[in-house]
């Protein structure tokens, strides 16, 4: 008889999928601002405040950041449960990781729509 350990909550093939769909966002993301950019013949405030003053750049720009953000969180989480056995020590990770995307998050919107 084979002892099956859980150690998660039914990760894998869901995980993995948002990993590579993440980053496909933050990959189309990062060649249309690179596209962008080398298009400009020179950069200045201006310019800069023109791009992201625009509703369709600012919304992409938080999409890629939440990719990212949630790509991290994935990426983390697993190293952390692979790694660090004891369960309290990795709760604490978890939790400091976890508030840490968070205030990111709030951070990247109050930047992106603050003004």
């Amino acid at each position: 008889m084979v002892n099956r350990v859980v150690t998660g909550a039914h990760y894998g093939i869901r995980d993995w999928l948002i990993q590579r769909v993440t980053a496909v966002v933050m990959v189309v993301y990062s060649l249309a601002l690179a596209g962008y950019l080398l298009w400009q013949p020179y950069l200045n405030y201006n310019i800069w405040t023109a791009l992201f003053s625009n509703l369709a750049v600012r919304s992409f720009s938080l999409l890629f950041l939440l990719s990212l953000f949630y790509h991290a969180w994935i990426g983390v989480r697993d190293i952390v449960m692979d790694y660090v056995k004891p369960p309290g020590i990795r709760l604490v990770i978890h939790v400091l990781v976890i508030l840490t995307l968070l205030l990111y998050t709030i951070w990247s919107v109050q930047i992106l729509w603050g003004m």
